[in-house]
C-alpha cells in the first residue's frame, strides 16, 4: 500500500507543480498588462503554490526510502514535515501579498482592463478540480502534505473569487472603487495567512504524536477483538509516521493460558490488523491478563 500511495502522491504533486506554474505565469503577465493589483497578487500566490508542491514532491521522494537502523519506523514523517512547510509558505506568502497590495493603495492610476478577469476565472476552475482531487486522495492515503496542498488550492479558489470581486468593483465604478482592486489583494493575502495557520497547526499536531480520530481507533479495536482468544483491549495508542500509523496495543487474554498460547494470539492479532487495515504499518502487542473469571480453557 505504502509504495502505491507514494506513487499517487508524486503524480499529484507533479501535476500540481505544472498547473500552478502555468497559472502563476498567466496571472502575473495578464495582471501586469491589465494593471490589476489583485490579479498580480493572485499570480504571486500561485507562484508560491509551485514552491509548496515542490516541497510535497520532495517529501514523498524522501519518505519512500526504506526503514533503516537509524530510522526503524521509516522516513514517512518527512512527508508530514513538508505539510508543515506548506503551511509556513502560505503564512509568509500571505503577509507578502498584503504588504505588496497596500504599497500603492492611495495612488491615482488608470482603471484595470476587463480581460484581467480571464486568468482568475481559469484559475478558479483549475484549482477547484485540483483541490477536490487532492482532498480525495490525500484522505485515502492518509497524506498530511497532500491534504495541506489541497487547503492551499482551496485558498486559491477563495482568493481568486476575492480578486474577481475586487476587480469587478473597480471596473464597475472606477471613480468610487479604484482602490478596491488593491484591497482585493489584501483580502487574498489575509485568506492565505489564515489557511496557512490552519495547515501548520494540523501538521504540527501529527508531528507531535496526536492520536488519530476515534473512528480509526475503533477499527483497530474491532479487528483485535475478532481474533479468537482475545477478551479485551486495555490500552490502544497510535502514532502517525507519514502515510501510515504504528500501533501500540495492550491485549487482554485468559490469565490461565500458557505463554506460548498468549504469544500465538498476539501474533495473530498483529497480522490481522496489518492485513485488514492497510493504513497500519505495524503493531506492537503487549499481553495482559484479563480481569474476572477465565474465558479460555487450556488444552489438557
Amino acid at each position: 500500500m505504502a509504495a502505491s500511495s507514494m506513487q499517487i502522491g508524486k503524480r499529484i504533486a507533479l501535476t500540481s507543480i505544472l498547473v500552478s506554474a502555468l497559472l502563476a505565469v498567466g496571472k502575473i503577465v495578464v495582471g501586469s498588462l491589465a494593471s490589476s493589483t489583485s490579479v498580480v497578487a493572485d499570480g504571486l500566490e500561485s507562484a508560491g503554490d509551485v514552491i509548496a508542491s515542490g516541497f510535497v514532491l520532495l517529501g514523498f521522494i524522501i519518505a519512500a526510502r526504506p526503514a533503516s537502523k537509524k530510522h526503524p519506523y521509516g522516513h514517512g514523517r518527512y512527508e508530514t514535515l513538508t505539510g508543515l512547510f506548506v503551511g509556513i509558505i502560505l503564512f509568509l506568502g500571505g503577509i507578502g501579498i498584503c504588504y505588496r497590495s497596500l504599497q500603492h493603495v492611495g495612488s491615482i492610476h488608470s482603471k484595470p482592463a476587463a480581460y484581467g478577469l480571464i486568468p482568475l476565472l481559469i484559475s478558479l476552475i483549475a484549482k477547484a478540480v485540483l483541490s477536490i482531487v487532492k482532498f480525495r486522495f490525500g484522505r485515502r492515503i492518509h497524506s498530511a502534505s497532500i491534504i495541506a496542498d489541497a487547503w492551499n488550492d482551496f485558498a486559491d479558489i477563495i482568493s481568486a473569487g476575492a480578486a474577481m470581486a475586487a476587480l469587478g468593483l473597480t471596473l464597475w465604478d472606477p471613480g468610487r472603487f479604484l482602490a478596491a482592486d488593491h484591497y482585493g489583494g489584501v483580502a487574498v493575502g489575509l485568506i492565505v495567512v489564515f489557511i496557512g495557520i490552519r495547515v501548520a497547526k494540523d501538521t504540527s499536531s501529527r508531528l507531535a504524536d496526536a492520536m488519530p480520530g476515534p473512528d480509526l481507533l475503533d477499527q483497530i479495536r474491532q479487528v483485535a477483538l475478532s481474533v479468537p482468544g482475545t477478551t479485551g483491549v486495555e490500552k490502544l495508542f497510535a502514532r502517525n509516521t507519514g502515510l501510515q500509523y504504528h500501533v501500540d496495543l495492550h491485549l487482554e487474554v485468559d490469565p490461565e493460558m500458557t505463554v506460548r498460547q498468549a504469544h500465538d494470539i498476539a501474533h495473530e492479532v498483529r497480522f490481522a490488523i496489518r492485513r485488514q487495515l492497510n493504513w497500519v504499518a505495524d503493531v506492537l502487542v503487549h499481553v495482559e491478563p484479563a480481569p474476572g473469571p477465565p474465558a479460555f480453557q487450556p488444552k489438557q
